[in-house]
């Protein structure tokens, strides 16, 4: 194809000046820095798009999200600390209490799956509250669980179910609230927030455990969800938005939206007023013609747009706490919840899927073996002591965050600058190089040291750093893989990440299950184990090269023959 949807020139080379010459004529800018950066997807003329919502307001609804997230994810990795205590108030073995934090992935899966169409046809904020409110109702269940592990079960589950919404959406949000050139940093944050911050929470439970009881870990993630929940209804509106597809620059098959459908629809819309810190593009022959841009929606689109030159009123405050403001799409529910299983065929989020999901399973097979060898001899540690040993998984996560935000949006300028001013999504690929690095060196040095560790060959701090380093390549993976599906897919964002967290608890789910008897199979040696798993991930991470050779070509393959038309589900 001449142009493939999710090839834009969001950063231009510097040293040309962005005229009609360049096919981009009369789009708007941010002009905020020293070059101006084209801005994808286009705003439009309304108020209420989330993309002309001032930066500040934009970041506080990504900082709440991003802080309730960390409370709904604690509740994966909040036993973990407390795998010997709770096989003795349960009176049963190491498996069945590994298998309470694979029921919560369960759940977070089965969540997922169902949330999706909703979020889809109706959008995600009544997604968030609902969420929120069962993240305080169940946590509660959960701490009252003292007598009946089939409750503590169930409780698992349905806390699986709250924290869907804020696995699955968070990152999509950022999708509807930034332009492609503002992701990077935001990405990285919101997934430091889904997968960081659970690494946090081991160490205050071991803590909390040894002072007040086990049961009030549960208890207070109700208080501090119960606290959040007024936040997310009063300062959380809706972000999805229902734009004509002619301002999805990224998802156009033409590279000037000018040229992209106006036959279809036979409507042109006046264009859009300037966002904060926006400009629009001076042409060579018309520096001060506007451009109009094409509306190539659907009827249905059309028909909810107002009529050109009609001033689109700003919704108040009372309207932006409605938890539905109409519908963002008009799909059948049922294809939307079927719409992500064709999709694990399609090579590009079977690469998402693998890249993120089998380094997070084994960041939770870590978790659920590393009693086996902190809780008994040469250490002995308790409940507090193996809680304080997150710490490095904590720091490990930091650290990959740093990384990813440094190098995500710096990697793809330079990129893209080299391209001739034209950005590829698999720039986002490049992440992957030191994943693979820092990650699969985690994992081979893990398997050595612990081992090491039973005969004091080595100080427990060492095995704990390579425990940092490998989660640290999880979160690069999870933000190199959430970034490229965002960039390239970003109107299959939401079924691309139900993918991925479909597939990461499935897999992760199956860890906990033989985790210990895999163990026992090495003769409770950790390093042949991990061997084999490290060099699994080292494989992984090699698909991402013709992944990046292909990823194009794949776009393009796939937006001429439409795999969910051929299943049916669109």
């Amino acid at each position: 194809m001449s142009h493939v949807p999710g090839t834009t020139r969001y950063f231009d080379d510097p040293e040309r000046p962005q005229y009609a010459a360049d096919g981009v004529e009369g789009l708007k800018c941010d002009t905020s820095g020293p070059v101006p950066i084209i801005l994808v997807p286009q705003p439009s003329d309304d108020p209420n798009d989330p993309l002309n919502w001032p930066i500040w307001k934009r970041d506080l609804i990504t900082f709440i999200l991003s802080m309730v997230a960390i409370f709904a994810t604690c509740l994966g990795p909040i036993l973990a600390a407390n795998t010997l205590t709770l096989a003795m108030w349960y009176t049963t073995n190491f498996t069945a209490i590994a298998e309470l934090t694979g029921w919560y992935l369960l759940g977070v899966g089965l969540g997922a799956f169902l949330f999706v169409p909703s979020g889809r046809i109706w959008g995600k904020r009544h997604l968030f509250v609902l969420g929120t409110v069962l993240l305080v109702i169940t946590s509660a269940w959960g701490g009252g669980s003292l007598h009946s592990y089939r409750s503590f079960v169930a409780a698992r589950v349905w806390q699986g179910i709250a924290t869907a919404p804020f696995e699955s959406l968070v990152n999509a949000a950022v999708g509807d609230l930034y332009y492609v050139h503002e992701r990077g940093i935001r990405m990285a944050f919101t997934n430091l927030a889904v997968f960081g911050g659970a690494f946090f929470t081991p160490i205050l439970v071991g803590k909390i455990t040894n002072s007040i009881g086990w049961w009030w870990t549960f208890y207070l993630v109700a208080i501090f969800c119960g606290v959040c929940l007024p936040f997310v209804y009063f300062f959380c509106p809706e972000m999805a938005y229902r734009r004509d597809t002619s301002l999805n620059l990224d998802m156009l098959d033409r590279e000037n939206p000018a040229t992209a459908s106006t036959s279809a629809q036979g409507h042109v819309e006046k264009p859009a007023p300037q966002a904060e810190g926006a400009s629009a593009v001076p042409t060579a022959e018309h520096a001060s013609t506007k451009h109009s841009n094409d509306s190539s929606g659907d009827a249905s689109t059309q028909a909810m747009s107002p009529a050109p030159g009609t001033p689109k009123a700003k919704a108040s405050f009372k309207e932006s706490l409605a938890l539905f403001n109409g519908r963002k799409t008009d799909e059948s529910f049922w294809k939307l919840l079927l719409r992500p299983l064709p999709l694990f065929l399609q090579p590009a989020f079977l690469w998402a899927c693998l890249i993120q999901g089998m380094m997070i399973g084994w960041t939770v097979f870590i978790g659920v073996i590393l009693a086996q060898f902190f809780l008994g001899a040469p250490l002995w540690w308790g409940e507090e002591y193996t809680g304080y040993a997150y710490t490095s998984a904590f720091i490990g996560a930091i650290l990959g965050f740093v990384i990813a935000g440094v190098l995500s949006d710096w990697s793809a300028r330079l990129m893209t600058k080299w391209n001739n001013g034209v950005y590829e999504p698999e720039f986002r690929i490049v992440l992957v190089i030191p994943q693979m690095i820092i990650g699969c060196a985690g994992l081979y040095g893990w398997g050595i040291t612990v081992d090491g560790l039973l005969i004091r060959k080595y100080h427990y701090a060492v095995p704990l750093t390579f425990f940092a380093l490998e989660v640290a390549g999880m979160v690069i993976g999870a933000v190199a893989s959430s970034l490229y599906i965002v960039d390239a897919y970003r109107d299959l964002a939401i079924e691309g990440f139900t993918c991925m967290i479909i597939f990461k608890n499935i897999f992760s789910f199956a860890l906990t299950l033989k985790a210990f008897d895999w163990l026992i199979t090495t003769g409770t040696h950790a390093t042949p184990l991990f061997n084999i798993l490290a060099s699994l991930q080292v494989g992984v991470c090699l698909l991402s090269i013709p992944m990046y050779i292909y990823g194009k070509r794949l776009r393009s393959f796939f937006h001429r023959n439409d795999i969910l038309a051929f299943f049916k589900v669109r």
